[in-house]
């Protein structure tokens, strides 16, 4: 008994401690929004390509295997296991489907778009009957997406373009989205697409689609598309000649000047620059698919937002709009990470969760499985995040899901502001272009603390992207600090309107803080400046003058699709002269890192870190684990390096730093005595 009270007594003291420590752990996504797997038979290979949900809430997946699956109980009800039927089989690469309230999928081909009708109601397409056609050239980039329904009954497409070392629309309406009506018949809607993955509708009617980095496309964006729009890539151009099209404008009528996008669009009609810009690495590398939130509730405090899959970093972003002059702009912010492949398609569920599919054959993601439905659910729980962000005559407004700390909300120095835009030109993206710090005048938290008016000491840049941060700002109830710190705006156009009329106190703040903050932003360039010198050290171009009879060897590294190099393996002896040649085959852009051995992933985590620097430093960062490098390179580009081998043998390694890359594409450099 006597231990039994002693063992009660002790729990007494060791609990309430075990209860502070847990209470004392950071929030995680995982608090608020929770990812739950479907599990899939091993024989069943659901690279998804599509997803469309059924009336009756069966869940239904094309895959680009050329196959339709019916998933019956997607939503696991009462721990039941779903069950698999094979719809269709033998379609060309599948990228979009859709089911029709007259009671047909419609599903994108390569080629053509496939009416599938189940004539007996056994659940098997009894009948592939061609809706609308359209060339090929055989390239195999020539990837083909959709239908979406429109709320008139028509449909638009979307056509990507070839690949030949840049985008090329080799065949007819590559580069396109096009409007079919329900009997099939086509009108070109707009042009300047790259790899128009993702598209959807706003709750107005509005159609956007989502943008990949490439040639002419500096980062990841969406942009709103209307009848006779060009979203910037001039090699669907080549087809305005043809009978139906709404643009005139040719290819030649668009220079590669670098200029931003925003200054280009005053002298080019129809150039649609983005409503939102998806910085890329600090947001994600591969935008793909959109869904606006018109669950009512039952997907969390973002009612009409929209939440943007990224195929290559795995993960969800989200992006709140506002019309400005008549126009879309806005905010994306980081969401949810950790899904289990790359996501290309999204769809709601009955119960307001979200279906997430996904696959990474040929195009290599952060999640490790080659394919996956996953699905993506409230737990009822708010986070406390930036709401949204929306530009004001002389700053921004940003409001939040919870009440603020005032203490906090309301100093100057829990925020930071900078603007940065990108180059519009033909090379594949661009780095950070025209980078400057916001110096913040003020800050007035609303009465209630649900919003802060931070305003700005001069006039804020039209056209540019605007990274803020919210680090110091803490909740008013738990003290916690934002899940998720920074949101990027695009300002396209200063919102009219009243300026703030500042409390003296809050401007007395914000100028004692001016000279700190300047003097941090003075110290952080100085810092980068070294950094970028202390790298650039470690990449010799040009042979040594002393290497009179030549390098000891010469070794080459290649690339290949997936973000993969081309040898995972090279042997070297301890000391000698090496001649290292990067070849970038692939149409992404990467570079070659020699690390210390078992130093990969940290060269790659550090690289992921670098923000804004990351561009200007070509992501190698300033660590002793990097002993050489080559810089960023384009797609079909290649850079010589020289370097002494380490002089201890062992397993030293090669990897890709691009944000991204690191997990995937490494290799072992073998030093040998």
């Amino acid at each position: 008994m006597k231990k039994l009270l002693t063992y009660f007594f002790t729990l007494s003291l060791i609990f309430p401690v075990v209860l502070s420590a847990f209470a004392q752990r950071p929030a995680s996504e995982e608090d608020y929004y929770r990812i739950v797997t479907l599990p899939i038979p091993e024989d069943i290979k659901l690279e998804v390509g599509g997803l469309a949900p059924l009336p009756d809430g069966r869940l239904a997946v094309c895959t680009r295997r050329g196959e339709v699956w019916l998933i019956s109980n997607p939503y696991m009800d009462g721990s039941r296991m779903p069950t698999y039927k094979k719809f269709a089989s033998g379609l060309h690469e599948p990228l979009g489907l859709m089911w029709h309230p007259k009671g047909y999928f419609l599903c994108t081909q390569r080629g053509e778009v496939t009416k599938l009708i189940d004539n007996d109601g056994d659940d098997v397409a009894d009948e592939y009957r061609s809706f609308y056609k359209w060339p090929l050239s055989g390239n195999y980039h020539e990837y083909s997406y959709g239908p979406l329904l429109l709320p008139d009954g028509d449909m638009v497409i979307t056509l990507n373009l070839d690949w030949i070392g840049y985008g090329a629309s080799l065949a007819k309406w590559r580069g396109w989205m096009l409007k079919l009506t329900e009997k099939g018949e086509m009108t070109p809607w707009a042009t300047g697409l790259r790899s128009p993955a993702g598209f959807g509708l706003l709750r107005d009617g509005s159609i956007l689609y989502t943008e990949n980095q490439g040639d002419w496309v500096g980062s990841g964006r969406m942009t709103h598309l209307e009848k006779g729009s060009f979203a910037g890539n001039p090699a669907g151009l080549r087809w305005t000649s043809e009978p139906g099209s709404p643009l005139t404008l040719k290819p030649e009528d668009v220079p590669s000047t670098g200029k931003p996008m925003f200054e280009v669009a005053k002298t080019i009609k129809n150039l649609k620059v983005p409503a939102v810009w998806f910085p890329h690495t600090l947001m994600g590398i591969s935008t793909s698919d959109f869904k606006q939130d018109t669950t009512n509730g039952a997907f969390g405090p973002f009612t009409d937002q929209l939440f943007v899959g990224d195929q290559g970093h795995s993960k969800i972003m989200r992006v709140s709009l506002e019309k400005v002059n008549g126009e879309w702009q806005g905010a994306c912010f980081p969401f949810r990470e950790g899904f289990e492949s790359g996501i290309i398609r999204t769809v709601w569920g009955q119960d307001g969760s979200m279906f997430v599919g996904m696959t990474s054959r040929g195009w290599a993601a952060t999640g490790k499985e080659s394919y996956g439905i996953q699905r993506l659910v409230w737990t009822g729980k708010t986070p406390f995040e930036m709401k949204t962000i929306t530009s004001k005559p002389d700053g921004f407004e940003v409001t939040f899901t919870l009440p603020v700390d005032r203490k906090t909300a309301e100093n100057p120095e829990s925020y930071s502001l900078n603007s940065f835009t990108y180059r519009y030109h033909k090379t594949y993206g661009s780095p950070i272009e025209n980078a400057e710090p916001v110096n913040i005048r003020g800050v007035v938290v609303a009465p209630d603390g649900l919003s802060a008016r931070i305003v700005a000491d001069t006039i804020l840049r039209e056209g540019y992207i605007h990274e803020l941060k919210a680090e110091g700002v803490r909740s008013a109830s738990d003290n916690l600090p934002l899940l998720h710190s920074v949101g990027y705006y695009t300002l396209n156009a200063i919102a009219p309107g009243e300026k703030l009329s500042l409390p003296k106190r809050a401007i007395a703040m914000a100028k004692h803080e001016h000279g700190d903050m300047i003097a941090k932003e003075v110290k952080a360039s100085a810092a980068a400046s070294r950094n970028v010198k202390s790298v650039n050290a470690k990449r010799v171009v040009t042979m040594p003058a002393d290497w009179t009879s030549g390098p000891d060897q010469t070794v080459t590294i290649g690339t290949k699709p997936g973000l993969k190099f081309d040898v995972d393996k090279l042997e070297v002896k301890a000391g000698s002269r090496v001649k290292l040649v990067f070849n970038n085959n692939d149409d992404m852009l990467h570079n070659c890192v020699i690390t210390k051995p078992g130093a990969a992933n940290a060269v790659g985590d550090a690289a992921l870190r670098l923000n804004l620097n990351g561009p200007k430093m070509n992501y190698v960062p300033a660590s002793p684990n990097v002993l050489y490098h080559t810089n960023i390179l384009q797609p079909e580009s290649s850079e010589t390096i020289y370097f002494l081998a380490p002089a201890e043998p062992g397993d030293y390694q090669f990897v890709c730093s691009f944000p991204g890359h690191s997990s995937l594409m490494q290799g072992t450099l073998k030093v040998v005595k």
